[in-house]
């Protein structure tokens, strides 16, 4: 019996036309250094003075050596998930650099006259150009005004949203949103001016802190309702139904499931638009008009804030009071900072709890 030995077909490998070869990871690493050496060596032969130009030249440059370079190597399939990758990038150090800038120069100029000395004490009997003095005067004037100014907007901005999210619907909650819209993009100048024309003109009020803190309660309130509405919606509506359905009225519903459901969420709101109206100086400014003295009345005469303490420092513009200015601009990110932390941890605290 007869075998028959038939020979075993010659196969080829499939060439994979998509797959190119790949860069290295220190690619992407080298091309911005030679972007950056580049921008720099471009700029300064053209005889561009400011780095400014120079980066956006390096971030130009450094689309378009990865897009050429990703294209000689991997193809322009992948060259082109490069660019978007590098542009990416770009807007992202874009962003950054100016955020490190500021906080670099703010405090390496403003720890050289921060020290409890400078929290502790007022400007009382110290001229601008003169050393020493303190900014004690300003931070109790902003404390009190914002403390006052959410006092005020957040119960109001509570109850609008609570309003707008169960009970609203027709054309009175449309009017509301509407309004609160054209609200959120106010300039604050807007808001001091009419205080300024009611509180002041009409009614004949001086100048004090719980005016300013009207005007702040006005840029505050829709921040608020805009948030705390958000975070209503998000309750889910089963837990509604849920209590509804065992006989329990609406008013106890929403005191009783929906707030608190919510309540991290709000808390993080208020204290964002606190962070918000804590460095305003337009309606400081017109309604509060900044003093040397301590003022612990803010319902009664003139004073200080922070913010109008480092514009009225500044302006003076001898060595000591820019000195003042910067240091007082260091406590006022400082303050804004605690507020930002404070909410972060409150959201995380009451944050609802998964699992078992």
């Amino acid at each position: 019996m007869s075998h028959v030995v038939q020979d075993r077909p010659v196969t080829t490998a499939r060439v994979n036309h998509l797959s190119h070869a790949r860069l290295p990871r220190w690619a992407q690493p080298a091309i911005a250094v030679g972007a950056v050496a580049a921008g720099i060596g471009l700029g300064m032969a053209a005889g561009w003075q400011s780095r400014i130009q120079w980066g956006l030249l390096a971030a130009l440059l450094f689309v378009l050596f990865s897009y050429l370079i990703t294209t000689k190597v991997e193809g322009k399939r992948q060259a082109r998930d490069r660019v978007a990758t590098s542009i990416v990038w770009v807007a992202f150090v874009l962003a950054v650099v100016p955020l490190v800038s500021l906080s670099w120069v703010t405090i390496s100029n403003g720890l050289e006259v921060l020290d409890p000395y400078f929290l502790g004490h007022s400007m009382n009997a110290v001229l601008d150009a003169e050393t020493g003095g303190g900014v004690y005067h300003a931070l109790l004037g902003t404390i009190e005004q914002v403390l006052i100014a959410t006092l005020i907007a957040a119960p109001i901005g509570l109850f609008t949203a609570v309003y707008l999210v169960e009970y609203g619907g027709g054309k009175l909650a449309k009017a509301v949103t509407f309004f609160v819209d054209v609200m959120t993009g106010i300039p604050s100048i807007v808001a001091g001016l009419f205080i300024l024309a009611t509180w002041n003109l009409m009614l004949g009020f001086g100048p004090s802190g719980f005016a300013g803190a009207l005007a702040l309660a006005i840029l505050m309130m829709p921040v608020v309702v805009r948030s705390t509405e958000e975070m209503l919606k998000l309750v889910p509506n089963e837990l509604r139904e849920a209590s509804l359905a065992l006989g329990v009225p609406k008013w106890r519903t929403i005191l009783k499931v929906v707030l608190p459901t919510a309540i991290g969420g709000i808390t993080t709101g208020v204290m964002l638009a606190v962070a918000r109206i804590t460095g305003e100086t337009a309606p400081v400014l017109l309604l509060v008009f900044g003093t040397k003295l301590i003022n612990p009345n803010p319902f009664e005469g003139a004073q200080a804030s922070l913010p109008l303490y480092v514009y009225e420092q500044y302006a003076v513009g001898t060595d000591a009071s820019v000195s003042r200015a910067w240091a007082a601009a260091l406590v006022l990110i400082a303050f804004v900072m605690i507020l930002n932390l404070v909410a972060r941890g409150i959201a995380r605290w009451k944050a609802p709890k998964t699992g078992r």
